[in-house]
């Protein structure tokens, strides 16, 4: 199980889609290890949501 509890990019970094991109490779690594994410964070949170197709990787309660 991958919790992803918080997500920060550098102020530098913002606007380059860095957040996306780590979220990304969560779901790629969730997938490959066969595992869930549980996104405590809301930016993750709302991103997973924005991308019906990572959804397959939620921990369904």
């Amino acid at each position: 199980m991958i919790i992803i509890d918080h997500a920060e990019v550098p102020a530098a970094l913002r606007s380059r889609k860095v957040g996306e991109r780590m979220l990304r490779q969560a779901v790629e690594d969730a997938r490959r290890d066969g595992v869930n994410i549980i996104p405590l964070c809301p930016f993750a949170k709302a991103q997973i949501a924005c991308h019906p197709e990572w959804q397959d990787v939620l921990r369904r309660s």
